[in-house]
């Protein structure tokens, strides 16, 4: 196979020769022998099948369409973990990792943004809200309590990546495709920590009652619960979402200034 930059040579489709593929230079050389020569073949994979003469398919993929892909390979990943099956992790963690490239080449083909810039911002991120490790002298973290109340401060005061002026709530914004299950669970973690976990909104004495139970019957429980929907020919994801935006809603209403 080509070298990434003899590629960029040859079919003159990149911006920069090394645009794509400098900042593993500095990534990741104290963790790979050979830092950049998978990663690279990947990225120049991904622009072959999408250069002209390349993959039908591939070529005509936008952002929106591989959304969908992008779930079911999510989804593909969480089964591998659950199963404790690392064979297949490497194979779905790759098809993860081929989406978030194949979505990054899109980009930077119409001058949008490339992995070097996805890089850079999540490397920022990660120093920025770490300052215990990176900023010793500026904060020190007991514990993971310490860790995660410090995170929530400094991506609150990033106030990025969403509207100017928001209603006040409790509830920080979360994915709109979240799984409604984790949906409910976020909500109400978001709650305890609001310090409204006993709002009115929420059936607390059902929470303890179920709090109670060991795994295997919760889990008897939620397929119960899941089977009887199907009986009623309703769609239990929609109905959970539906009512924990409800809780959601309901508490914001009055959750003060």
């Amino acid at each position: 196979m080509l070298s990434p930059y003899r590629f960029a040579e040859i079919l003159d489709i990149r911006d920069s020769v090394d645009s794509p593929f400098r900042i593993l230079n500095f990534i990741f050389p104290k963790i790979m022998s050979q830092p950049t020569d998978h990663y690279a073949a990947l990225l120049e994979t991904v622009a072959i099948l999408r250069a002209p003469g390349g993959c039908p398919w591939d070529r005509e993929q936008t952002h929106s369409s591989l959304t969908e892909c992008l779930v079911e390979e999510c989804s593909e990943l969480l089964e591998a973990i659950d199963r404790n099956d690392e064979a297949h992790m490497v194979e779905e963690l790759g098809d993860v990792l081929l989406n978030v490239v194949m979505q990054t080449e899109i980009a930077r083909e119409v001058g949008k943004f490339d992995m070097e810039e996805v890089c850079k911002d999540i490397n920022e991120k990660l120093i920025r809200r770490h300052p215990h490790v990176f900023e010793k002298e500026s904060f020190q973290a007991e514990n993971s309590e310490d860790v995660i109340k410090r995170w929530d401060q400094i991506k609150a005061s990033e106030k990025k990546n969403g509207p100017a002026s928001e209603p006040a709530s409790p509830f920080k914004p979360m994915p709109p495709r979240l799984p409604a299950l984790l949906f409910a669970k976020k909500t109400f973690k978001q709650a305890q920590k609001a310090e409204l976990q006993n709002h009115e909104a929420i059936p607390v004495d059902k929470i303890s009652k179920y709090a109670a139970l060991n795994p295997g019957q919760l889990a008897e429980e939620l397929f119960a619960i899941a089977a009887a929907c199907r009986l009623k020919d309703i769609d239990p994801e929609q109905l959970t979402r539906t009512h924990t935006q409800s809780i959601i809603d309901e508490i914001s209403k009055n959750s003060g200034n």
